[in-house]
């Protein structure tokens, strides 16, 4: 492997040209298979009400929903795991071979989910079934988010790599309202009863077919320019775990940071918000799932807008904002929910979601910024997917456990004022990348 110049520690990649043709092509393929992989994964937070009545034996509805929410975060344990196997092999191997494997094994273990025994059919087995299948869910994951956000920053050109790169988060979110839509009309047509019995199975059955889709466009790509130079001219890292831990321990502590809110806010807007609506404030499913799913569309319809802000005036405004919005306005748009309001609540979930769509709109290519391209990929997914591990996966379960604990419905709102505390420290030490080329080395 290459190595660095001690006296220029930070060399940056020569400029590449990509047809937009080509471009779109990339976008497209790389963000509907994004749009499956999380369409898959956030299924399980927006139905986990039912997902806890049908899969635990509990003395009460709280309890089953922490229990729920428990194999919720169950997933997120096997995530660094998945990002320490599937990050290492993307920088050896390549980004598109890696990309095509994930999605395969989370739209299969995701399809399973729709054919497990529940409680009453199985007893205890039935849950062990869905934490074996959540772990699996959880271990290609862990290679997904980084890799997508490695492709396209890869792909882009340097002075539009803020809009072209957080097109990863807005296919995500455009797959946790196509989620949340799906449900929203289920239960409009089935019914409350037959939702529970076995219209919830429907949603992660489309997993199936959805998965073989976003499998064939990605296994019709050419792997990255940058990856494809690397590996012509001899520079493929042979360790890249190892380089990272020792090289870009700086770059993997500023990724963690970066993450914080990133986690905890997708996963309170997306898995938690829909059984805290109808739990602690008892609005009706398709009231919790249609201000939910609102909330969620106006964040993806406002994550390239901010994507275009970041290359115009830096990631750090950007992503700044994001968590001072959090840190001041989070309590009180739970406040503003608990009013029972339809309209208060559907005003708070796009008060909070602009938040989390600037900081998204600018962070996707900051994280790619901060690495090095012979370790970029399994860099990320290190620090992404333990940050996302510690403070995403407990999110859901940890603030249900807040309100059960203290007996105030808006306690989960410190969890998210801490997380953003952490990611606004972090973003103000770190030194502003955008319209650089990405680093070599």
């Amino acid at each position: 492997m290459t190595q660095s110049p001690p006296d220029d520690p930070i060399i940056h990649e020569a400029e590449h040209h990509v047809e937009a043709p080509e471009l779109r092509r990339v976008l497209l393929a790389t963000g509907i298979g994004h749009f499956v992989e999380w369409f898959d994964f956030g299924l399980y937070g927006t139905l986990a009400f039912i997902i806890g009545a049908q899969f635990f034996h509990a003395d009460s509805s709280q309890s089953s929903l922490l229990m729920a929410f428990a194999v919720f975060g169950a997933g997120f344990i096997m995530r660094p795991l998945g990002g320490l196997f599937f990050g290492s092999l993307g920088d050896r191997i390549g980004r598109k071979k890696v990309l095509s494997t994930v999605i395969l094994l989370t739209s299969a273990s995701t399809f399973a989910i729709g054919l497990l025994p529940t409680w009453n059919q199985a007893g205890i087995i039935a849950p062990v079934l869905l934490v074996i299948a959540r772990l699996i869910q959880g271990f290609a994951a862990g290679g997904e988010s980084s890799g997508a956000t490695t492709f396209l920053a890869e792909y882009a050109p340097t002075h539009r790599r803020g809009f072209f790169s957080c097109w990863v988060d807005n296919f995500g979110f455009m797959a946790f309202v196509a989620g949340g839509g799906i449900v929203l009309l289920l239960t409009a047509l089935l019914g409350d009863a037959d939702m529970h019995d076995w219209g919830w199975r429907i949603p992660f059955l489309i997993a199936g077919p959805l998965g073989l889709t976003g499998l064939y466009l990605r296994t019709r790509l050419e792997d990255t320019p940058v990856f494809k130079a690397l590996a012509k001219n001899g520079e493929v890292e042979k360790n890249p775990l190892r380089k990272a831990l020792t090289a870009e321990w700086r770059a993997l502590l500023f990724c963690t940071g970066f993450v914080a809110i990133k986690a905890v806010g997708h996963w309170v807007l997306q898995a938690f918000m829909p059984s805290y609506l109808i739990q602690n404030f008892h609005y009706s499913k398709i009231a919790s799932y249609s201000i939910t799913t609102l909330g969620l569309l106006a964040i993806a319809i406002l994550v390239p807008v901010m994507g275009l802000l970041s290359d115009k005036y830096g990631r750090k405004p950007l992503m700044l904002i994001g968590c001072a919005g959090f840190i001041l306005f989070t309590y009180p748009a739970l406040m503003w929910m608990g009013q029972g309001d339809i309209l208060s609540a559907v005003m708070a979930m796009l008060l909070l979601g602009t938040f989390i769509a600037a900081f998204d709109g600018a962070c996707s290519a900051a994280m790619a910024e901060l690495f090095p391209s012979h370790i970029r990929y399994g860099g990320m997914a290190i620090a992404y997917n333990f940050a996302v591990a510690i403070f995403g996966g407990i999110t859901p379960y940890f603030s249900t456990l807040l309100i059960q604990l203290t007996g105030d419905k808006f306690s989960p709102a410190w969890y998210v004022m801490a997380a953003a505390l952490i990611s606004f420290l972090t973003i103000l030490k770190a030194r502003e990348t955008a319209r650089l080329p990405l680093r070599k080395y």
